[in-house]
């Protein structure tokens, strides 16, 4: 029976032996719990730091867009204002939109690409 837990103290101290050769930081359970808790938050959570950096990235290029298309309108409902309110501006934008002409005139298309005119 003597011999029995002499095994087990052996046991015990060829562990104790084991874990001090490691840093204290290491065997340190606050630290272990630490970085444990730093692993699953940056690689393995749902919302993990790649994810949260797509996500910025995403979210400036949206909103790139959106001041696009914001000056977009805002041009686009000055142009229509134009149209309505005056009658030379409504004439001109037939005329370079939709290639309208008077009864008395001859309308000659030029195209700037000088690609399409060899096809």
């Amino acid at each position: 029976m003597k011999n029995g837990s002499n095994d087990k103290n052996s046991s015990k101290s060829l562990a104790r032996r084991g874990l001090r050769r490691l840093p204290a930081i290491l065997r340190n359970k606050y630290f272990i719990t630490f970085a444990a808790f730093c692993v699953i938050i940056v690689f393995l959570d749902k919302n993990d730091l790649f994810t949260q950096l797509d996500r910025r990235n995403e979210l400036r290029e949206l909103q790139q867009s959106k001041r696009y298309y914001t000056t977009r309108i805002a041009a686009e409902r000055a142009a229509l204002e134009a149209l309505k309110n005056d009658p030379a501006a409504l004439e001109k934008y037939a005329r370079e939109k939709y290639l309208m002409k008077r009864d008395n005139e001859e309308l000659f298309i030029i195209s700037e690409n000088p690609d399409n005119a060899k096809n």
